[in-house]
């Protein structure tokens, strides 16, 4: 029973956070292709740096962004900052019940560093509140000043992140604090940076000062950092389903390439938005085309032919060591006890094992996503006979 309640924990979180991701990316979509948008009319109201006319759901709309601020301030003045919120809290709840709970098995593999699970989680508190410091204090020195350079910086930071990740970590566990990383940057640039701006240039308003127009420009800094994460922080929290991607050997190149090619994706999208002709940023499609092909390339599975003879009884030895405590009808492992064998799959009999042998393949032999944790120790000779045997088949 307690699986069963821990998956619809699991469940109802990450249902939760969906939605709410889906907002606060909805909202960071919308409001960077508004300010794009805006252009200077003739018929502009003073202190206005443009409108934008819009129509949506059978009406229009007609939007006007200040150069700082209004002279006054309507009473039902909307805060976008709850969808950036909650997302922050549902990811790390989810992150807990999934990843903590039994982090022995989904944070640490003893082959890439012998560690406690209590040691991985507070591995992992302090990874997250470093990267958020780390690029805090990148936005906050000389190299804030120059986007390009801030940029490149930002990019750094991702990846060596990922590769500190990956000599710590499982490569499940890599993949996702990278994407937990990035998720607790662009929700802290809300929480630190973006409304407590925001709440400055309010209260100056209200007291009947002129507010200082540079909290309003690194607000719309940090709003468009985010907005150029999104995408790469999108696939990184969905890796876990995809074990070619954290499974790889060099697992933190295949985050760089990702960084690369979502950035650059958002950056043709964005400079349209501005008014650039597709013509002038056309080079980021293929240069982002080229990151995923090498992607899929540096991700792709070597091919298993039989070298050594493998019998039925050798296999079935191998599962029942390093498989069946989580893949029979009655898992005994601590975190399936009482409930269903992940995703229904069951290996204590050769049917079972031929039949799932494709997701074995991918999951135990190309990949080393399982075990889990590698909490058995199996060896990559075990792994070797599992595939000359599947490919014998």
């Amino acid at each position: 029973m307690t699986a069963f309640a821990l998956d619809w924990l699991n469940l109802l979180i990450r249902w939760f956070h969906l939605i709410v991701g889906i907002a606060w990316i909805g909202a960071s979509f919308h409001f960077i292709w508004l300010d794009f948008s805006l252009r200077a009319r003739p018929e502009q109201s003073d202190g206005v740096l443009g409108t934008s006319w819009l129509v949506h759901g059978g009406g229009f709309y007609h939007v006007e962004k200040y150069l700082v601020a209004p002279s006054t301030l309507p009473d039902d003045l909307h805060w976008f900052k709850w969808e950036a919120y909650l997302t922050f809290l549902t990811g790390f709840a989810l992150l807990a019940v999934q990843y903590y709970w039994n982090a022995t098995a989904f944070l640490v593999d003893p082959t890439v560093l012998p560690m406690t699970g209590g040691e991985a989680i507070i591995f992992s508190v302090l990874f997250l509140l470093a990267g958020w410091l780390s690029y805090d204090a990148l936005c906050r020195s000389s190299i804030g000043a120059h986007t390009g350079w801030l940029a490149f910086s930002v990019y750094i930071l991702i990846v060596v992140a990922a590769f500190v990740f990956t000599h710590v970590f499982s490569g499940r566990g890599a993949f996702i604090h990278t994407g937990a990383m990035v998720g607790t940057i662009m929700a802290a640039n809300v929480f630190n940076v973006i409304i407590p701006n925001q709440k400055k240039i309010t209260t100056s308003l209200l007291k009947g000062e002129a507010p200082d127009p540079k909290l309003g420009k690194i607000g719309k800094q940090r709003s468009l950092h985010n907005n150029y994460l999104t995408l790469p922080v999108l696939l990184f929290m969905v890796s876990n389903h995809f074990p070619f991607l954290y499974s790889h050997p060099t697992s933190w190149l295949v985050v760089a390439l990702i960084v690369l090619a979502g950035g650059l994706i958002r950056h043709f999208l964005n400079r349209v938005d501005a008014g650039d002709t597709p013509q002038s940023v056309a080079w980021a499609l293929p240069v982002a085309a080229l990151a995923l092909i090498v992607t899929i390339w540096w991700t792709a599975p070597v091919s298993i032919a039989p070298s050594t003879k493998a019998s039925d009884a050798d296999v079935l030895k191998i599962t029942q060591t390093h498989c069946v405590m989580c893949h029979q009808a009655n898992p005994t492992h601590d975190g399936f006890k009482g409930g269903e064998p992940p995703k229904g799959v069951v290996l204590d009999t050769i049917d079972g094992i031929k039949k799932n042998s494709a997701q074995i393949l991918v999951q135990a032999v190309q990949g080393n996503a399982m075990p889990l944790g590698n909490e058995t120790g199996i060896t990559d000779k075990e792994r070797a006979i599992l595939g000359s045997w599947i490919a014998s088949q």
